[in-house]
């Protein structure tokens, strides 16, 4: 089986089973009340490792009307936990304050069902979108529909990648007071500092985690004491967005891990996870031609969102600290470490 070909969901389960709950729960969920058909049940191939995430088609009677509702369900993880903090509810409110924006491209949300009995863990549905997505597995700069673009295709996704990130700090952050921390860390900086102090924390109590201490002390000796307010989406990359036949933004995806921390954060993930995927300094090896350089993604945001990128740098160390907490527990979870001490030192900039 090709690489492209595979299910990276945390886990699967029987889609025919699967396809009779989803059946009986939303003939109580649509229009009318009748029976609702589920077909095309299929998990999304080399993406989506953290949630179990399953495609499906509904088609029901609206009247004398057959309505069809291309979808995707989303189920909140039971073991397979990537993170500590649980918002869950708060992805699902996310995309749902920027689905009645309509300035960033989402997937619609249509129902939320906190129920854990009726798929084993709460759940969502949103409508599903059609396009294509840079999948990590194979990375999408060794082979794949990207690659084989032109370096002109390959601007126009770029270029469309930015503007939607740079469209998030469009958002007015009280419009989602709901994302509002513990107290100390309502909002701001503050807020993904205490995130990943606890974070850290979490970890420790699988097994010492040295390096990621010694490198929180270097980055709060330097931590800025504010940046520009603003959504932080949370894994701001090309990997979490769909695109049409034209290379435009179809939708922006993967919402678990939002906050109110400010807008730095978004724009520093994306720049480092460029850099890494298909940067001219790339860890695959494989620079793609067209896509814009981090100096040029910096200026294409600050010209779009109106916010100044001033600092970014340390913001981009930050980055490189949460990737790595984020691969200590994949490896805490699979078993096997993703990175040695040595490895992970160098990488933090810690002796």
């Amino acid at each position: 089986m090709a690489l492209s070909e595979v299910i990276v969901a945390p886990e699967t389960r029987d889609l025919e089973k699967l396809a009779l709950r989803l059946a009986y729960w939303l003939s109580g969920k649509v229009p009318g009340g009748g029976p609702v058909a589920i077909t095309n049940l299929a998990y999304p191939r080399g993406a989506g490792q953290s949630h179990e995430t399953i495609l499906f088609d509904a088609s029901w009677m609206d009247g004398t009307k057959t309505v069809e509702q291309g979808c995707v369900v989303r189920i909140k993880p039971r073991a397979f936990t990537v993170f500590p903090d649980d918002l869950f509810v708060e992805q699902y409110r996310v995309m749902k304050l920027l689905a009645e924006d309509g300035a960033v491209r989402v997937a619609r949300p249509l129902w939320f069902e906190k129920n854990p009995a009726i798929l084993g863990n709460p759940f969502f549905v949103m409508e599903k979108k059609q396009g294509r997505v840079p999948v990590s597995i194979p990375p999408y700069a060794r082979q794949g529909w990207l690659r084989e673009a032109t370096p002109e295709q390959r601007r126009r996704l770029w270029r469309g990648a930015v503007e939607q990130l740079a469209l998030i700090q469009h958002v007015p952050v009280a419009a989602a007071d709901f994302l509002e921390g513990p107290a100390g860390a309502e909002r701001g900086l503050a807020q993904e500092w205490d995130k990943y102090e606890r974070f850290t924390a979490w970890l420790e109590e699988t097994a010492p985690q040295p390096v990621l201490r010694d490198a929180l002390a270097r980055l709060a000796a330097t931590r800025p004491t504010q940046g520009p307010e603003g959504l932080v989406w949370g894994d701001a990359r090309i990997g979490n967005m769909m695109f049409d036949e034209h290379f435009d933004v179809v939708a922006v995806m993967d919402w678990e891990q939002p906050s109110l921390g400010g807008a730095l954060h978004d724009l520093a993930w994306f720049c480092t996870l460029a850099e890494t995927m298909h940067g001219r300094n790339s860890s695959h090896g494989a620079h793609l031609e067209g896509m814009g350089t981090r100096e040029e993604t910096i200026a294409l945001w600050e010209q779009v969102s109106g916010k100044s990128a001033q600092g970014l740098d340390w913001y981009e160390e930050f980055t490189h600290f949460k990737m790595t907490c984020t691969g200590v527990r994949l490896g805490h979870l699979r078993g096997a470490p993703i990175m040695d001490e040595g490895m992970m030192r160098q990488r933090l900039k810690v002796a």
